[in-house]
């Protein structure tokens, strides 16, 4: 077939909310204890307890909003328990992650202050498996009621004098499993009663987002969508990329076959099946497409590191994760018109990290690399774009040995957002360009020599992006050589 893209930059398609580039930092391993938070008195340098370095980087990739505490820990997280006086805190085990002393030296408090740094949009989830109305109803009055109330006094009693801005929260999570092992018709009406609770107090306006289906469970978007979707204004949707079983053996982060490679790049464009049809039950709901599809748990998935808690999730990052964030980057930018936001899980330490920390070190993985190239996308208008790829064949299988999405930027750059997904083979690309001509064009690329190849506290700069020049102009547009397995970033200017 050949690898052929007619991208017609003067037909935008709507916008490409700069939520899709969101994060998730849940209480699990050392994503947040150690890799987020260290504490005022910690040697490694901090602001007010956040380490420096780390915040620098995630400052870098422009993070627009932030979940928080949970997955599987939010609902068992009660809130009460991590405001006030640090060493008067109530101590917990984290029975999901690892079996640990939980200090909640990390609150909300922290936490507010953490998304202020980044200048992220907090997004909390809140406790429904085991957490009553009025506790949830009390923490978004503790969070956002400007006045006299109990739990306002008790907000400036903590230091806290005015209000915070808070515009995502989740009602649950998981709740047919970790958060409850509920029925759909059961957290259906859970989410009416509850939601109901959860206030608007002055100007602040709370978007307020569902539980959603695991995986496939199609029959959950089929309840949520038809008891409560005048009730909610995102829907939640999770799915993680794992190439071998989720129980036996999900496969190594680093020594993999190459069929592994191929199964994982397989199961990463899956997301886009489920996407298209949980979007078609919520069409048939909200037609205007006034819910948002929140994608507010995604990446890889391996087995632990040897030597490392199995409860701490704790993976190494190669090439290949970059690929896997490439493609799904790309598949919600095309899907922009439902997907409102996605977090990847997780920002440091845990599954697909950001970045990884080993004491007072820190190394930025393959996958940061791509949500760098990739932050350009946010915000700006999605591009009409149409692909002929070759394709990889896989077990009766195949699929596209090129993967794209474009975008208009407010200043009038034209970025293109390229992944080759063959672990072997260059890919030679024709690239059409319609309804303007560029002149001024320049690229990025990252990639590697070796399928798992990764960045480690001796070499942090392994994989790294580097400039990109393989491309000649054509009169209609451009020929590219896209080396296997790299991630390429193009930016076209008048």
């Amino acid at each position: 077939m050949g690898n052929r893209i007619v991208l017609n930059t003067d037909v935008p398609e709507g916008k490409i909310n700069k939520n899709i580039y969101g994060h998730f930092a849940e209480h699990l391993g050392r994503c947040i204890y150690e890799g987020i938070w260290v504490g005022e008195d910690s040697p490694i340098p901090n602001t007010n307890g956040i380490r420096n370095d780390v915040l620098e980087a995630l400052r870098k990739i422009n993070i627009p909003v932030l979940r928080w505490p949970g997955g599987c820990f939010a609902d068992e997280y009660h809130w009460k328990d991590g405001v006030g006086p640090r060493g008067d805190r109530k101590r917990m085990v984290n029975t999901h992650w690892g079996g640990v002393v939980e200090s909640n030296h990390f609150g909300t408090h922290e936490f507010m202050m953490l998304c202020d740094l980044l200048e992220a949009e907090p997004y909390i989830c809140g406790n429904v498996g085991s957490g009553t109305v009025q506790e949830m109803a009390e923490w978004v009055e503790y969070m956002t009621f400007d006045g006299e109330s109990p739990m306002a006094n008790w907000r400036v009693e903590n230091g806290q004098e005015d209000p915070w801005k808070l515009k995502y929260f989740g009602v649950g999570n998981e709740n047919w499993g970790c958060g409850g092992n509920m029925r759909p018709q059961y957290y259906a009406d859970l989410y009416r009663r509850y939601q109901t609770y959860v206030r608007n107090y002055g100007g602040n306006q709370i978007y307020k987002i569902a539980g959603g289906a695991n995986i496939d469970d199609y029959t959950w978007t089929e309840v949520l969508m038809g008891e409560a979707a005048q009730f909610m204004d995102g829907l939640s949707l999770h799915y993680y990329t794992i190439p071998g079983d989720f129980w036996k053996g999900k496969g190594s982060a680093l020594n993999f076959e190459e069929s592994e490679w191929d199964i994982t790049m397989l199961k990463a464009l899956y997301i886009e099946e489920l996407i298209k049809k949980h979007a078609t039950i919520m069409d048939k709901y909200d037609p205007e497409k006034r819910i948002g599809l929140i994608v507010d748990e995604w990446g890889t998935w391996f087995d632990v590191e040897p030597g490392t808690n199995p409860g701490f999730l704790y993976q190494q990052n190669t090439i290949r994760d970059a690929l896997v964030a490439g493609v799904s980057l790309n598949i919600f930018n095309n899907h922009s018109d439902r997907v409102q936001m996605a977090n990847i899980a997780q920002t440091v330490n845990v599954l697909q990290a950001m970045v990884l920390t080993e004491g007072e070190n820190m190394i930025l993985t393959p996958t940061y690399h791509v949500f760098d190239m990739y932050k350009v996308h946010q915000d700006a208008e999605k591009l009409s774009i149409k692909v002929e790829s070759d394709h990889i064949a896989l077990d009766g299988q195949n699929f596209p040995q090129i993967h794209t999405s474009a975008s208009l930027s407010k200043d009038g750059t034209v970025n293109i957002s390229l992944c080759n997904l063959d672990k072997q083979e260059q890919a030679t690309l024709e690239l059409d360009i319609r309804g303007g001509t560029y002149s001024d064009i320049s690229g990025v690329i990252l990639t590697a020599h070796a399928m798992n190849e990764h960045n480690t506290f001796e070499q942090p700069e392994n994989v790294k992006p580097e400039n990109f020049t393989d491309f000649q102009s054509k009169e209609e547009g451009l020929t590219v050589k896209l080396p296997a397995m790299s991630v390429v970033m193009l930016s076209l200017k008048a």
